[in-house]
């Protein structure tokens, strides 16, 4: 605590004049901006608890697709609890959205709003966002809000959707829609929401625990403002943002200014199956500030294969730079996580363009987009942050949306966001089979299937098809699942990079593309090749549905890996013995009677002699 009271003593000791200059206290001690800014992270978490502990469907229950946090009256993070970045970056988007509806002056104690409105903030339509206000001695004061991802809202395909031809299609969408207000419900907007969703108890259930959520973020709130007092701790969430802003900015400081690109494409529009979408992404650094530019990409798309620029695009260049230099395992200052890491970076993209569409163009098929902006940003700087950079992650998302009818007549559906694998790292192999970059999301437990829903996993395991990405650090191992029909049902898959490999980096090689296959258990050896994405496709009993994620790319030249770590990777069944001579110039012999393999150390120092001739 000391060591930490010294740092922020260093660093708030020079306010930053736009922000506190609306303050009406003197900046606090470290010790007190500690213990508030402790209290603030609590409070953010302990909503997010609630959310995920009290939900229904399994997307928020187990894989907790949410955020939560408290926000002040000009929707500045000031806490975010440690969820999917996705969805706590995008809420100060949502509160903007429902300022053109709800001005300041129009909340009440015991309001409670629900958006999701792509066109006003929001991430996309399923990520339905609670809001209520905090007033403290009958003054507004901030917000506590969540977001979280729907299972259903009563779009043209169960669960989620891709080939649709405007935003209406998406389903329900509210605009600051009033749930309470002054505390009492609003029976005719409870019910209709009901009646338009495929399963209303799922639904109404994740509603009544985001509701649980927010309600407690108000009372912590206003306990802690009751405890240390109004003045005091505003003024410390104004210290401690920036803070937080100029930790940022003494990173970005430290990259070379100059303009910095990288391009890539994704697959298709989930329509137009024989034209790929470039995406071009520009970092320009200067002095203590960046901005990216997409110009250059795609223009929008005539499918939901949009993404809303408030609530999605300006998110994941915001997440980029957070996770590349305020890493926490990799910083040694404890940075809060609020509006401050967001300042620093400006973001661009041209109007009509697929990362800021115009209305009302479709845009809830978004997270594949981003995941590929967020790649191509690191890609883009790895030539002057070497060591902070990776090489080419899976960059996509594998979102399934299960769905059928029971006899009864009722519809069961299930969202499911399969794991990918990360490229080469500066010290280390990239993780396989995990969520990475953007999405932070868990995995379902395979016993949740049975127990609710007519599916069985077949296989779930990491890729034995492919190699991963060769380097001195390989990349990740991407996984297979397979889900098998036990009834008729429905399938749609929101997915990507089936044509473009994560890239190699300094000397390393591609990863693998991912695929996407079907067979009947009947028929195992007729199988059938599907796009990434696709809406609606009817199964059959018996049908086994299979996504193969990527793989990363490697880091560095491969014939600087440890041999020990190419032999371990052949007895792992990453790669084959021939794969480690051919790649890695690395060669084995037999052991233990044939049945496993070791290291010949001079036949590999001399092989990889050659090669590097």
């Amino acid at each position: 605590m000391a060591r930490i009271a010294r740092t922020f003593a260093k660093k708030t000791a020079k306010p930053v004049k736009r922000s506190l200059g609306k303050a009406k206290t003197k900046p606090l001690d470290p010790i007190s901006l500690q213990v508030i800014g402790g209290a603030l992270h609590a409070i953010a978490e302990q909503m997010g608890n609630v959310l995920y502990r009290m939900s229904y469907s399994s997307i928020i229950r187990e894989s907790q697709d949410l955020g939560a946090g408290l926000f002040d009256t000009r929707y500045n993070t000031l806490c975010e609890s440690d969820s999917t970045p996705m969805h706590i970056g995008s809420l100060p988007g949502y509160l903007r959205g429902i300022e053109k509806r709800i001005g300041l002056k129009d909340w009440k104690p015991g309001d409670c709003v629900l958006h999701n409105h792509p066109y006003f903030g929001a991430s996309h339509s399923p990520d339905i966002a609670v809001v209520m206000p905090v007033f403290f001695e009958g003054k507004l004061v901030g917000f506590s809000a969540n977001t979280a991802h729907h299972v259903d809202i009563g779009a043209a395909t169960p669960g989620l959707i891709i080939d649709v031809p405007d935003v209406f299609a998406e389903g329900m969408l509210m605009n600051a829609l009033k749930l309470y207000e002054g505390g009492k419900r609003n029976e005719n907007v409870w019910n209709y929401i009901r009646d338009n969703t495929r399963v209303p108890s799922l639904v109404m259930g994740d509603l009544e625990a985001q509701i649980a959520s927010a309600e407690l973020g108000v009372k912590r709130f206003q306990e802690l403002l009751a405890t240390y007092g109004k003045d005091k701790v505003l003024q410390a969430t104004e210290q401690l943002m920036d803070y937080t802003e100029r930790m940022l900015r003494r990173e970005i400081a430290k990259i070379p200014d100059g303009e910095y690109t990288a391009e890539g494409f994704l697959d298709d529009d989930g329509r137009n199956r024989d034209k790929t979408l470039p995406i071009k992404v520009t970092v320009r650094v200067k002095g203590d500030g960046v901005e990216v530019d997409l110009t250059g990409s795609a223009p929008q798309s005539p499918t939901a294969f949009n993404v809303p620029f408030e609530g999605s695009t300006k998110v994941a260049c915001f997440f980029a730079f957070r996770a590349l230099l305020l890493d926490t395992y990799t910083t040694s200052e404890h940075i809060p996580q609020n509006e401050g890491s967001f300042r620093p970076v400006k973001v661009i993209a041209p109007e009509g363009s697929i990362f800021n569409p115009i209305a009302p163009v479709a845009a809830e098929a978004r997270f594949c987009q981003i995941q590929r902006v967020v790649d191509l940003i690191i890609k883009a700087l790895a030539p002057v942050v070497p060591d902070r950079c990776t090489a080419g992650n899976s960059a996509t998302l594998s979102f399934a949306a299960y769905s059928g009818v029971r006899p009864s007549g009722d519809y069961w559906v299930f969202l499911e966001v399969n794991e990918a694998a990360m490229g080469g790292r500066p010290t280390s192999d990239g993780p396989d089979t995990v969520e990475e970059l953007m999405r932070n999301t868990r995995n379902n437990p395979l016993e949740d299937l049975g127990m609710h829903i007519p599916l069985i996993c077949d296989r779930y395991e990491c890729r034995s098809d492919v190699f991963p990405g060769a380097g001195r650090f390989r990349g990740g191992q991407g996984v297979v699942k397979s889900q098998r029909f036990l009834t008729p049902g429905f399938v749609t898959h929101e997915s990507d990079r089936h044509k473009d490999a994560p890239w190699g980096v300094f000397g390393g090689k591609p990863g693998s593309v991912g695929k996407f296959e079907i067979h009947n258990r009947a028929t195992p050896d007729k199988v059938a090749q599907h796009y990434a994405k696709f809406s609606g496709l009817r199964v059959e009993p018996g049908d086994v549905v299979s996504y193969y994620s990527p793989s990363g790319g490697g880091y560095g030249n491969p014939l600087d890996r440890d041999p020990e770590k190419v032999l371990d990777d052949v007895l792992d069944d990453f790669i084959s013995a021939e794969h480690a001579r051919d790649v890695y110039g690395v060669v084995l012999k037999a052991a233990n009677n044939g049945y496993a393999w070791a290291l010949d150390h001079e036949a590999t120092e001399k092989r990889r002699a050659t090669m590097r001739r």
